[in-house]
């Protein structure tokens, strides 16, 4: 699994190293059916504080397409971690709908019951 990690803060390099390593983490179990996983963060007031902390999750799957996942927070940290818990949670639910078979109508087999016994 590839993980991209982009930040408009450039000396932020310890938030990449944590958010590559976490993602990693997070999904390791589902790494197969994922081969890019890209992280953005943004600061939405600036140095203003508050819940403006935004992260963007993107997921590319082999069979479903992409999942984006859109988190805020008033810190990293936390904006990643609800993020990953919320795509680990709807990579798991999409995965589960694809590996389900298919409920057909069951032809019922009628049978001879045995004449003399």
């Amino acid at each position: 699994m590839h993980v991209i990690v982009e930040s408009r803060q450039a000396t932020e390099t310890t938030l990449r190293e944590e958010a590559h390593a976490r993602v990693r983490f997070a999904l390791r179990r589902l790494g197969a059916a994922i081969p890019r996983a890209r992280v953005m963060f943004t600061d939405i007031n600036g140095p203003r504080g508050g819940v403006d902390k935004h992260c963007l999750l993107e997921v590319k799957t082999d069979k479903s397409g992409v999942l984006v996942i859109s988190t805020l927070a008033s810190d990293w940290r936390s904006a990643l971690d609800e993020g990953l818990d919320r795509l680990v949670r709807a990579l798991t639910r999409t995965l589960q709908r694809q590996s389900k078979p298919v409920r057909r109508r069951q032809a019922v087999a009628f049978s001879q019951p045995d004449a003399a016994l």
